[in-house]
């Protein structure tokens, strides 16, 4: 039986759907949700559980544009972290204009099938049952067991080879409000209903959030956007998948990216957990600014400091969040974390370091006006004349010698602050981090990482 699809919510505006998948885990809601999107943006591995906080994605069919969400295997009769993956289906599905529920064509229907079945049910939300796994016309013709959970007609798909996808997406962009390409799309809406960024102006700025495993990413993820929006548990390696939400600020929108912690790579023995270390060096190497949380109970770690190293390498500017600082009582004890701080992840720079509590929010607001600088030079623009006037004062105070010079200097680039510069002949490296830091005080660029650039004048 066919429910009508949901009216758009918007006053007339055009939005995008929200399609959220559903199903017990291991049924192949993951490979799903790539076939749709057409890249490889959930991990997917042959076996449950893998999936754990919601992700969403653009999809598009036929000129059709609407939301894909993906989530974790609803099971609320389990462990406690089973009960916090669902509460996050839960949270998907009650914003969702259809729901794809999916089953496995090769098993047939299981008691967890039927209990979601009818939990789905009395959502009132649309379904659409997906048969997934049909891989042959056996398999197909097997779906019609599934006439039982009382939904409607299922739809047979295999998510991993892509048969009869096509058909699933028609239906789907049947069913649903549907943004078309050549009408506009909301960026993201304010409380007051207005967008909160133009699309023709620049993206807003990305804020990676990196560290170990377990040492409270996702509870400052959620603490920062204002909802329990990644799962949160005190075993290690929660996230999996990068997963990043749109926040409007007082400062305007940002992006916070919550990422999965990252061990070793000869301690990752997992393939799941390879890949999703893949996404979160991904993430800092798009992020505008990274937020290195580090346990403030264990201190800097040799982990801490290589992660350091990798997110310096990007480019991109640093805070440090000592986290679970209300477990430290001892004055003493808080002193020695902090000199420890300054020690071993002295060649950062002089990242600026947050104390806070995660868990309560004690010290967070403080990181709002660090964030806005930070994004603020990474972006700047240093007129030419300007950035020669420094340098030619910097090696009137101090030359290189031996006949070498800057001839010119220019900046190249933001993203960060990049700076050519056109030489006589080849400078030794402590007179450009001189250079590097004559540039950094004279414009205030603060922990921003700089890049310097040097050419030589052809003879």
């Amino acid at each position: 039986m066919n429910q009508p699809a949901p009216t758009p919510a918007t006053d007339g505006e055009p939005r995008l759907a929200n399609v959220v998948i559903v199903g017990r885990p291991n049924v192949g809601k993951s490979t799903l949700f790539n076939r749709i999107v057409g890249e490889q943006v959930a991990i997917v591995e042959d076996r449950p559980g893998v999936t754990r906080d919601r992700k969403e994605q653009e999809a598009e069919w036929l000129g059709h544009r609407f939301n894909l969400i993906d989530t974790g295997g609803w099971l609320p009769g389990g462990s406690e972290l089973d009960a916090k993956v669902s509460r996050q289906v839960e949270a998907a599905v009650r914003t969702a204009d259809l729901v794809l529920f999916v089953v496995d064509s090769s098993v047939g229907i299981t008691d967890d099938d039927e209990q979601i079945g009818t939990w789905l049910r009395r959502t009132g939300v649309p379904i659409l049952v997906v048969t997934n796994k049909a891989d042959n016309d056996r398999r197909e013709d097997g779906r019609w067991e599934f006439l039982s959970l009382g939904l409607g007609d299922p739809y047979p798909v295999s998510a991993l080879h892509g048969r009869r996808a096509g058909d699933l997406l028609d239906e789907i962009v049947a069913r649903v409000p549907t943004v078309r390409d050549d009408e506009p799309q909301e960026p993201g809406l304010d409380d007051e209903g207005e967008p909160l960024w133009n699309p023709s102006d620049a993206p807003p700025p990305r804020v990676a959030i990196v560290g170990r495993p377990n040492v409270g990413k996702s509870t400052l993820f959620n603490r920062l956007v204002g909802e329990d929006r990644s799962v949160v548990h005190d075993m290690a390696g929660t996230t999996r998948d990068a997963i990043d939400t749109l926040v409007d600020t007082p400062d305007g929108p940002i992006v916070f990216v919550d990422t999965a912690g990252m061990r070793k790579r000869g301690k990752i023995d997992d393939s799941a957990e390879y890949y999703s270390m893949v996404r979160a060096l991904r993430a800092i190497d798009d992020a505008d600014i990274a937020l290195l949380v580090i346990d403030a109970t264990e201190g800097v770690t040799g982990q801490d400091q290589r992660l350091a190293e990798r997110v310096d390498a990007s480019g991109c500017p640093i805070v440090i969040m000592l986290n679970k600082w209300e477990l430290i009582e001892d004055a003493e004890q808080r002193l020695e974390i902090q000199a420890d701080v300054q020690r071993k992840l002295s060649f950062i720079g002089s990242a600026p370091v947050l104390k806070i509590s995660a868990l309560t929010g004690k010290g967070v607001h403080k990181l709002r006006p660090l964030l806005q600088d930070a994004i603020t030079q990474y972006h700047r623009r240093v007129p030419t004349r300007d950035v020669n006037k420094v340098i030619a004062m910097a090696q009137q105070k101090q030359p290189a010698g031996h006949g070498l010079k800057v001839l010119y200097a220019v900046q190249g680039a933001t993203d960060p602050p990049t700076f050519t510069l056109f030489v006589n002949r080849e400078l030794p490296p402590t007179y450009l981090r001189y250079l590097e830091r004559s540039i950094r005080e004279a414009f205030d660029f603060g922990n921003t990482p700089i890049k310097l650039r040097v050419r030589k004048r052809s003879e």
